[in-house]
């Protein structure tokens, strides 16, 4: 790690999940964000495995850097 390189309490990387299901739901103090996998060929619901809750004021700053990636990936990888 190099004197720049910010501090983490955690060594380990945190578990990689596949996603291609989203929920989101809201209300006055708080954003729910519900993620998790769905095959509409196995005739079964959405199966969640990742909630996470946060404050309008991170949801916005979430929604911008993930429009600024996929913006920067579509300039990467577009044909």
């Amino acid at each position: 790690m190099t004197e720049d390189s910010p501090k983490r309490q955690n060594a380990e990387f945190p578990e990689g999940r596949y996603v291609n299901y989203f929920k989101i739901g809201y209300n006055e103090f708080e954003f729910i964000l519900d993620f998790g996998q769905f095959y509409p060929d196995e005739n079964q619901e959405a199966v969640f495995h990742t909630r996470i809750i946060t404050c309008p004021f991170y949801s916005e700053a979430l929604l911008k850097t993930l429009s600024d990636s996929v913006t920067r990936y579509k300039k990467m990888f577009s044909r």
